[in-house]
């Protein structure tokens, strides 16, 4: 089961690193991990995208919450959340196929951010499944290479 946990985490070196190690000892593999400062620069937010057992899940959870490093823990599988990701696609392109592309493009509100002689680069935001869309209309014409930022998340309403 696909579940997210989101961490906010004192700003010290080797946190993330207990935090990956934990998942991997309870077998829960890391779907895609984001971390970054918040608006205080001592304090990070981790975001874990995390596919195993619940049992495994919650093992990893309850060990999460009780590192000193760790301020507050939240499953927000278990909450409303809003959640965004950024991909960076490099594709395939030819004259025949360019004017079905950019409307590709302008449907998922996908941005041009670079073109070469054979490809166009492009970047998106939006939530997991948006991106996967976006992954799979492009995909018939030769993905070169892509990259995922992982997903970000926080909570909805005013907790």
């Amino acid at each position: 089961m696909k579940r997210t946990l989101s961490a906010l985490c004192r700003n010290k070196p080797g946190v993330l690193a207990r935090m990956a190690h934990e998942c991997g000892k309870y077998d829960a593999n890391i779907l895609s991990l984001a971390a970054g400062e918040t608006e205080n620069p001592e304090i990070s937010r981790i975001v874990l995208c995390l596919d195993g057992d619940d049992a495994a899940i919650d093992e990893v959870g309850s060990y999460l919450d009780g590192l000193e490093e760790i301020i507050q823990l939240d499953d927000l599988s278990r909450k409303d959340f809003v959640d965004r990701e950024l991909v960076m696609l490099k594709i395939s392109m030819d004259p025949a196929n360019t004017a079905q592309l950019m409307q590709i493009f302008e449907v998922f509100r996908a941005n041009v951010v670079g073109m070469g002689q054979e490809t166009v680069t492009v970047e998106m935001a939006g939530d997991l499944e948006r991106v996967d869309g976006l992954i799979q209309m492009v995909k018939p014409y030769g993905i070169k290479s892509m990259c995922r930022s992982g997903m970000i998340a926080l909570k909805r309403g005013d907790e």
